[in-house]
């Protein structure tokens, strides 16, 4: 059959089959922060999924049902097998939704919060517990050393 005769996808219709968001492996550890997150946008995603259905012509914004369908299926699934964990404030050690300051062999400082992973943001000072940062980290107390990334790092402050 000659192409002439035959329907290209367009972009939108690409677009409409997104695939699904990739759930993580591993347990989904929670501090009680990225779970306001999470039922945030779960509330959001609804939201959202309710206003593609509510348009009336899904077929014209199939990329907007798509998006919303997908973003629910996550958000629905995250909150789901959500864990909240809180910190042992008896214990002295680095552990979940704790911060830890550390100093760096050049003088250096740095302070991360160990958290989920969808709460995870190294930029605003926030690590996955799963990071090879966090897990280098996770169990030692002050004064304890860490090898991060072929270096060491000394535990100075945990809260």
């Amino acid at each position: 059959m000659s192409v002439a005769f035959t329907k290209e996808e367009d972009s939108e219709s690409a677009a409409a089959d997104l695939p699904d968001r990739p759930i993580s492996p591993h347990p989904n550890l929670v501090t009680a922060k990225g779970l306001a997150q999470l039922e945030d946008e779960l509330a959001k995603a609804r939201a959202a999924y309710s206003a593609a259905q509510a348009s009336g012509d899904v077929n014209a914004d199939r990329t907007a049902m798509a998006r919303a369908t997908r973003d629910l299926r996550y958000y629905g699934a995250r909150r789901a097998s959500a864990q909240l964990i809180e910190p042992d404030l008896s214990l002295d050690t680095v552990q979940f939704g704790r911060s830890v300051t550390f100093e760096r062999e050049d003088g250096r400082r740095q302070t991360y919060a160990i958290v989920g992973e969808d709460e995870a943001d190294p930029a605003s000072g926030t690590v996955s517990y799963i990071s090879p940062l966090a897990q280098a980290l996770l169990g030692k107390a002050c004064g304890d050393i860490a090898e991060i990334n072929g270096a060491e790092v000394e535990v100075v402050s945990i809260k």
